[in-house]
């Protein structure tokens, strides 16, 4: 890892600060010729309470497990988040490199497969082992973050 992937990787702590899960907070940074294209924390997509203002979270409520089901949350992940935002805006992301504070489910690396990301750096694990084929077959280098 080089200084640039330090800085990447604490500006992903600060903003998965941003974060209103209750669980879990993640934030993701997509970055191309060392700028920052776009941010993105996991938290209800807009105009939907979130866990925090509803005073608990949906998933302990029900008894869901770490990395399965996640399709039963108010939060968006980190990493959609942060796709949705340089889509929205018209900023090209092709060929640039996400940093994480959590390796990425098979639904996010899907969406980062189909985007054009090349790199992934990684700093905290996540119980998704599909995840990882779908990014070796689709060759998107993937890192753990580690000083």
């Amino acid at each position: 890892m080089d200084k640039w992937d330090i800085r990447f990787m604490q500006l992903t702590e600060d903003v998965a600060s941003w974060s209103s899960c209750l669980r879990r907070k993640v934030g993701a940074v997509i970055v191309r010729d060392k700028r920052v294209m776009a941010t993105g924390y996991n938290g209800a997509p807009a105009g939907i309470e979130s866990c925090t203002e509803r005073g608990g979270c949906l998933r302990e409520s029900l008894g869901i497990e770490s990395g399965t089901r996640q399709e039963m949350c108010y939060a968006a992940h980190a990493e959609q988040n942060t796709l949705i935002q340089a889509a929205k805006y018209g900023v090209k992301i092709d060929g640039g490199t996400l940093y994480c504070t959590h390796q990425p489910c098979a639904i996010c690396a899907k969406l980062i497969i189909n985007a054009g990301i090349k790199r992934v750096v990684y700093k905290e694990g996540y119980p998704d082992a599909f995840s990882m084929e779908l990014f070796t077959e689709a060759g998107t280098a993937v890192e753990k973050f580690e000083l």
